[in-house]
């Protein structure tokens, strides 16, 4: 059975970074080490770019999971800062449910390490409780493909929708002429092939064309 299209909405949407630490991070195969960093760190400025609300979390940091990117709490320095003790299903810490709360949203744009368990765990809860789960595939890594697959099948089977950071950021801007300056920065800062094209369109153009304010 198909769904209506749901679109992310900037008024609704809500990021959240899960687990990505540096134990965690080395746990990540199904993606090259730096190219996975830079969909992370992707996520991060889309989320500031929007200036949508930004929650991070950790679990058990003492243990072999270890810090958060540092990058990430240096992006965030005011977000909601919720180090687990124990709970690997972040949804069961109340203090994680509760930040989400307080936004008053109900689209979860999500992205963690690893994929079947720290992803999967939050977004199939979520679901259950009747939010709007978007998660985010290439800010999220695990050991390898197959159990990727397996856990985007699961989460897409309770409802979740899969989307790359592109993907995301181009549906929350909508129209080029919200920012056309801003959104090509943001996407040329991580596509390397994308810098190259805005290059060539600023020298023709002359410089880069008038954006309008936000709406």
């Amino acid at each position: 059975m198909t769904k209506p299209y749901s679109r992310l909405d900037l008024d609704q949407a809500v990021v959240l970074l899960v687990d990505h630490q540096a134990g965690l991070l080395s746990l990540v195969r199904d993606v090259d080490p730096d190219r996975f960093k830079n969909n992370v760190l992707a996520v991060a400025d889309l989320a500031a770019f929007f200036r949508l609300p930004t929650i991070l979390t950790t679990s058990f940091e003492e243990g072999p999971n270890g810090p958060i990117m540092p990058e990430l709490k240096a992006k965030f320095p005011d977000a909601p800062f919720i180090a687990r003790p124990g709970q690997i299903n972040a949804w069961d810490n109340p203090d994680f449910v509760a930040a989400i709360k307080a936004t008053g949203r109900r689209q979860l744009i999500i992205a963690g390490v690893v994929t079947e368990v720290c992803v999967a765990f939050p977004a199939l809860s979520a679901i259950a409780e009747g939010y709007e789960v978007f998660v985010v595939t290439d800010a999220s890594g695990t050991f390898n493909e197959a159990v990727r697959e397996a856990a985007w099948s699961r989460m897409t089977a309770a409802g979740a929708q899969l989307m790359n950071w592109f993907a995301v950021a181009c549906e929350l801007q909508r129209d080029w002429r919200r920012d056309v300056e801003g959104l090509a920065t943001l996407v040329s800062d991580h596509i390397p092939d994308y810098r190259n094209l805005i290059t060539s369109y600023t020298a023709l153009r002359g410089g880069m064309p008038a954006s309008r304010p936000a709406a």
